[in-house]
């Protein structure tokens, strides 16, 4: 397994994504976290979600091999921290983010998320799938109301339904089923300041292209600041990895 990893400000004044990596125990952790800027405090709401995959990693994984566990302690876990931050500040409409996690042992590989930062998985080099955002133009998709292309752009793709931070009746965050690791498989982990200016075609193509995860990674940032020049770019961070 390789990765690589991006963060960058864009034309924003201070970055408010959070990308992080860890291993312990025979398990690799993968976070991305884009904060919620209009919210306030949205470097720290991210950087709350990387630093606590960092914890969960090293603490838990000396009493579980679970994925599914793991990655559910970094969004719980994540998610008290930052109800205790709105509450030091009073200030509950504070301190939110999206979150995407990826974890890995020898034999498995699993993922969740929530909001609209993206994992997209590819195998033998197609685009197998990718998250589905939890935002209005993703609802609109997926009612057969709006073309899958049209997110990019769309008036409303910057309101979101679920993120960390928000409080919740019931889990808001999705965890998806195991997959087996058995090679040619390669993921990309994005804030929506990422995917918005790179479409699936040029992900696959920069793919073949590339001989490992940096150059990947390289090609893909390339073409986000090209297509993104000018259009006063938000903060974009990415994870590649390749297995």
């Amino acid at each position: 397994m390789e990765y690589a990893i991006l963060s960058q400000k864009g034309d924003r004044q201070i970055n408010e994504d959070s990308v992080a990596f860890m291993e312990h125990n025979g398990i690799c952790l993968f976070a991305l976290a884009d904060g919620l800027g209009g919210h306030g405090h949205g470097e720290i709401a991210s950087g709350i979600v990387t630093e606590t995959a960092e914890i969960v990693c090293k603490d838990k994984t000396t009493e579980t091999n679970d994925l599914r566990i793991i990655i559910q302690s970094v969004f719980d876990e994540a998610q008290q921290k930052l109800f205790q931050r709105q509450q030091h500040d009073a200030d509950p409409s504070s301190y939110k983010t999206t979150a995407v996690v990826l974890a890995m042992d020898q034999s498995t590989i699993r993922w969740g998320y929530i909001g609209d930062s993206r994992l997209y998985f590819f195998y033998e080099n197609k685009l197998i799938r990718r998250t589905l955002d939890h935002s209005v133009p993703q609802m609109m998709v997926n009612a057969g109301k709006l073309k899958e292309k049209k997110i990019r752009g769309h008036e409303d793709r910057n309101k979101l339904l679920r993120v960390l931070g928000t409080h919740y009746d019931c889990v808001k965050y999705v965890i998806e089923k195991p997959l087996l690791r058995d090679g040619n498989q390669a993921f990309l982990l994005c804030s929506d300041g990422f995917w918005e200016w790179i479409d699936e075609k040029r992900m696959i193509k920069f793919l073949k292209k590339s001989g490992s995860a940096q150059e990947w990674l390289d090609l893909m940032a390339e073409e986000v600041k090209k297509n993104g020049s000018g259009n006063h770019m938000d903060n974009f961070s990415a994870i590649t990895i390749i297995v």
